[in-house]
């Protein structure tokens, strides 16, 4: 069993706490169809862990990005049908202290918010968004915001993440990064940088001890 050691811990909201796949993919395909058509298998791969203003500059950026993202927002915020929660989410947020825990997002702020709710998780008090960052994933500015306002260096959390853009942004970050393989092959998420991958959140336990986490997979 691969045991990690943290302070606090920072997690990706879509494919790590909620599964939102079939709105994100339901969406793209639809933006595709009415407004702009596109190779939908390389806009879908990109697009994972991405904000919605990123993918559209590697993929359109010829196109008018804020009107696009305003599209885009407007469509994703319609949109719960086929939401859940991912299994171990609900657990291990309601059993960590609410000062140890946040979430860095490549949503924006009420899209992050009516998912949460939908799906039953509580908010957390530092939520990182979109529209907060100069520099989406897979830079690194979320995740070290994150972690500056729990208190922490990066180096002292754990990210939690699923995709590789997602991966690599929290190891640009210093943190360690333990990745689902909800939507991507565990190749893909160790050749980004993943110190391990498992299968969801019921895959680990925690324990505190002194003032500190240890981080058990099972």
């Amino acid at each position: 069993m691969a045991e990690f050691r943290c302070k606090a811990f920072l997690f990706d909201m879509d494919g790590v706490l909620v599964d939102s796949r079939a709105i994100v993919e339901r969406t793209w395909r639809r933006w595709a169809a009415e407004r702009h058509p596109i190779d939908l298998v390389r806009l879908l791969h990109v697009a994972h862990g991405r904000r919605a203003r990123d993918t559209l500059l590697i993929m359109a950026p010829s196109l008018a990005t804020d009107t696009e993202v305003a599209w885009l927002d407007a469509t994703e915020l319609a949109d719960v049908e086929g939401l859940r929660v991912l299994g171990g989410a609900h657990e291990l947020v309601a059993a960590l202290p609410r000062n140890r825990w946040a979430i860095v997002t490549s949503c924006g702020r009420d899209l992050a918010r009516l998912r949460l709710g939908a799906v039953g998780l509580p908010a957390p008090d530092v939520l990182i968004v979109a529209e907060e960052v100069p520099r989406g994933k897979p830079a690194p500015d979320g995740y070290r915001l994150g972690a500056e306002r729990l208190g922490y260096a990066p180096s002292a959390c754990i990210v939690f993440e699923d995709a590789p853009a997602g991966v690599a942004a929290g190891k640009a970050s210093g943190a360690r990064v333990l990745a689902l393989t909800t939507n991507y092959a565990p190749r893909d998420l160790q050749e980004a940088g993943a110190d391990a991958t498992i299968a969801d959140l019921r895959s680990i336990r925690v324990r505190a001890e002194h003032d500190a986490f240890v981080v058990t997979i099972q």
